[in-house]
Order: C-alpha cells, then structure tokens, then sequence
C-alpha cells in the first residue's frame, strides 16, 4: 500500500497514476509491497527531518527511510522537498514533473537496496531511474 501525504506544499501529483507506476517497479524488482508512505513538504519541513534524524543541516531534495523488516518486502517513508525539487528542475533545465518523478522513484529505489553514494552505485541508479520513467 502506497499512502501520500502532503505538508505546507500546494502541488499534488495524480496519486492512482504514480502508484500503479511504483507497483510496477516493485514487482519488476521482484520485491513485494508493503506500506510505503510519501510525505510532500516544504524545504524547512525536510530540513527539520534531516536536521532531527541525520544530523544534517542542510536542505535536500529527499531522505528516505526504511522500515522493512522481512527480506523481499519493502516498507518505508520517503520525503520529498516540492521546493527543492522544483529548484533541480529550473537548475537542470527539465521538467517539472519529470524531476518530482525521478525523484519519487529514486527513494523508492533506495528501499529497494539500490545506493547511490559511489560512481558505479550513481551511475546504476540512474540507468534505474531513467528505464522506470521511461515506463509512465
């Protein structure tokens, strides 16, 4: 089960669409769904997050967290800045909705066990990415 919630944000994406999408990538995977919930916020929201959990400070596009707890079934949250996104998409010249979708799959990617801290993890994340938006 895919639930959305949105905080201090107005955009909201077609939430019937983007979870058949992300079924489809989960059972491409082969994995089986558990719950997952997005959480849509401000850059001061995922601040707070970051700051709280990760004892970062400073502003992201995304964190994500696992709560899976049985091999081959993926639970967790993900948090996703509307405002830092939308500052990616201006930065990279691209879509809007093409970055919020990359970056959408991206932490559901990550609760699949894909990394993306070396060279060699990036550059198969994105090969990831790129082939499951290809899919919308």
């Amino acid at each position: 089960m895919i639930e959305y919630q949105y905080y201090n944000v107005k955009s909201q994406i077609n939430e019937q669409q983007t979870t058949d999408w992300l079924e489809k990538v989960v059972e491409d995977e082969n994995f089986v769904l558990g719950e997952i919930g997005y959480v849509f916020c401000d850059d001061e929201f995922l601040l707070g997050i970051n700051q709280e959990f990760l004892q970062h400070d400073t502003f992201t596009d995304i964190i994500t967290f696992s709560n899976s707890d049985v091999d081959g079934i993926i639970s967790g949250e993900i948090y996703i800045s509307v405002e830092r996104v939308k500052e990616n998409s201006i930065r990279l010249k691209t879509n809007f909705n093409q970055e919020l979708n990359r970056v959408i799959v991206h932490g559901l990617l990550h609760l699949l066990g894909y990394k993306d801290k070396k060279e060699k993890d990036e550059y198969l994340m994105r090969q990831k990415e790129d082939y499951y938006i290809s899919m919308i």
